[in-house]
């Protein structure tokens, strides 16, 4: 027991001191890493395939280490192939670890392993032995999830949940199938979960972050973020947004974020900003995803984003140049291994000036279902979010959403908020979900009734009609921040955006989201102001503009504002009247303030603030300290 502690706090130590120690390596800040699945590790027989494929990836971006798989869809790369491999990368000072994807077909809808099946259950436990004897270090791919409804399944399951039996037998399954198996042949060897991005649903297929964070000698994160417009809805921000929340699940204990190919078809901009805002979030490793799409796709002009030209953040010609290899010689970068190259040398100059992230809480317990992905949504409205499984006793303000409506004690901490004097922010989703419990409080209501909106009155206008749950209250008990009516102005009807209802000496508001998450974006910018405004009591700044602009805070006084949007926009940085000036991270330039007038609001004058005009071209960002 004794030992096993001590070797778990030295891995956590050494995640922690990642970053410190990739100074030796290529990069300052975090180390870079590249997949290879086992269908390209199996041609790694072939030395001259081996070779000439790496000349290619490595000549375009400077890599630490490479993850060799050794197995997927049924496909184990014998010991032969593994050690060859490993020999090859070691003699050019690459770190090597393994790899594993547990799918029986991933062409299938990604047919996983049956884990109650007695044939299945020995397969999976002798990759991993086999894994143990090549690697001191390996890491489960995406998969190690279950979604077999096979007629064994349905009768192991009995009368739970699927969510509530694949959870337990997912759980067992790593304790009893991977880790045993594999630290009975090698005592050393670590083994790493990586978690794909789809968070918000991992308990319905055995995902457990309650469990597995602990059970695992570590945790990756699935940042791709792909094309938003995809089946999964997967918004820009989430890139960045779920490495810090799997930073709090187990602290010290995540390994990196993990990028691949899709997006590309948005533009060469929309892959570069994933490995961007992955390292934004103090990732200390970003794996490359995989092998094959780093000789496989190729660069083209097609790829160039419409707002090329303008003087972005990313910058296609200077990906599309000739590269100057250490010999001196000129070569032409051929596939998307050179947009990482740039954009990762580019970044690290950034991330090595920030510290550690901060931004709003977000409560959202253990496999929690409801708000899908919201988070996102608002920090793609200028939001920093700050997700975590336990509820924070120490913020002025602290956001729940629908998440929230299964734990036990949220009427308890809700109070216990509000009486010490401090907010709390709940979503429309959330009142629907506890109606009862929020009436201790407010009695409000969010029923099925809707609301087609497109005026905010005094806040501005949005593009477009907008359906909105109605939120209901008592008049005089409870008042509106922000109405929205259509029309609102000389109209007959306004029903809240943000509601505020007193108790004790704390406010509890109510922030109506939108049938449709996405239309949070169609919100005016005075609209979303307000909202910024209210829920950024615990930061050092908030700030003011349109919608698709994200505002990312650190601890040592520095900040960075990314532009989501195709077009260019103006924005306020709003800091407190003591702040001077803002210092450029990027060119060393000084931001003069201009003062705002002291708002007066409901509930007094508020602070005198000082407003930093910053104008953000597409696709771009800025960073600035204070």
């Amino acid at each position: 027991m004794i030992k096993e502690i001590i070797t778990k706090s030295l891995f956590a130590l050494c995640l922690l001191c990642l970053a410190g120690t990739a100074q030796a390596g290529k990069y300052k800040s975090f180390k870079v890493s590249v997949y290879a699945r086992a269908y390209e590790v199996d041609k790694m027989k072939d030395l001259q395939w081996l070779d000439s494929t790496w000349t290619i990836i490595s000549r375009q971006v400077d890599v630490d280490k490479i993850y060799l798989e050794t197995h997927r869809d049924l496909l184990i790369v014998d010991d032969a192939t593994l050690e060859q491999a490993k020999k090859y990368f070691h003699d050019r000072g690459i770190e090597t670890a393994g790899g594993i994807t547990y799918t029986i077909d991933e062409s299938n809808s990604f047919e996983t392993f049956c884990y109650s099946n007695p044939q299945h259950r020995k397969k999976v436990q002798e990759i991993a032995e086999h894994t143990a004897k090549h690697f001191d270090e390996f890491l489960l791919d995406d998969f190690f999830f279950t979604s077999c409804k096979s007629e064994d399944e349905i009768r192991a399951k009995g009368d739970l949940s699927w969510t509530e039996y694949r959870l337990k037998l997912m759980t067992e399954a790593g304790r009893d199938l991977v880790l045993k198996p594999a630290k009975k042949i090698n005592p050393d060897v670590k083994v790493i979960i990586k978690y794909p991005n789809w968070y918000d649903h991992f308990q319905g297929l055995g995902f457990n972050l309650e469990e597995g964070p602990q059970l695992f000698d570590g945790i990756w994160t699935g940042t791709e973020t792909r094309d938003p417009a995809g089946a999964q809805h997967l918004q820009n921000y989430l890139s960045y947004n779920i490495i810090r929340y799997f930073d709090n699940l187990r602290p010290g204990y995540n390994g990196g974020g993990w990028v691949d190919a899709g997006g590309l078809n948005m533009s060469m901009d929309r892959y570069a900003e994933q490995l961007h805002l992955t390292m934004l979030a103090k990732a200390p490793e970003i794996m490359l995803f995989a092998y094959h799409q780093l000789i496989g796709v190729k660069l083209s002009p097609s790829q160039r984003a419409p707002w090329q030209g303008q003087g972005t953040s990313f910058n296609f010609d200077e990906v599309m140049a000739p590269i100057t290899l250490p010999d001196g010689s000129r070569a032409q970068p051929t596939t998307m291994a050179r947009i990482a190259g740039v954009t990762l040398k580019q970044t690290d100059r950034l991330v090595e000036q920030l510290g550690n992230p901060v931004g709003i809480q977000s409560y959202k317990p253990f496999h929690s279902p409801g708000d899908d992905f919201l988070q996102n949504y608002l920090g793609m409205i200028g939001l920093p979010m700050d997700m975590r499984p336990a509820f924070p006793d120490d913020q002025q303000v602290v956001l729940l959403t629908a998440q929230a409506a299964g734990a036990p004690d949220i009427l308890t901490n809700i109070k216990r908020q509000l009486l010490d004097g401090r907010e709390v922010v709940i979503t429309s989703g959330l009142l629907k979900a506890i109606p009862d419990k929020i009436a201790e409080i407010a009695e409000l209501r969010c029923t099925d009734l809707k609301a087609l909106v497109n005026d905010f009155g005094r806040h501005g206008k949005s593009g477009r009609d907008l359906l909105i749950p109605q939120v209901l209250y008592y008049t005089n008990d409870s008042w509106e921040v922000v109405s929205a009516g259509r029309p609102l102005t000389g109209g007959v009807s306004g029903y809240p955006i943000v509601l505020r209802a007193p108790y004790a000496s704390g406010n509890l508001y109510v922030l109506t989201v939108p049938d449709d998450m996405g239309n949070l974006y169609d919100y005016p910018a005075g609209a979303l102001n307000e909202i910024r405004r209210i829920m950024s009591k615990d930061l050092d700044a908030y700030i003011e503009g349109p919608s698709k602009v994200s505002l990312f805070l650190y601890d040592n006084r520095t900040l960075v504002v990314e532009n989501f949007n195709d077009e260019p926009v103006d924005i306020n940085i709003i800091m407190d009247e003591g702040v001077p000036g803002i210092t450029s991270l990027e060119d060393g330039g000084v931001l003069q303030p201009r003062p705002v007038k002291a708002a007066t609001h409901r509930r007094g004058t508020q602070d005198a603030k000082h407003a930093f005009r910053v104008t953000l071209m597409p696709h771009s960002y800025k960073a600035f300290k204070y």
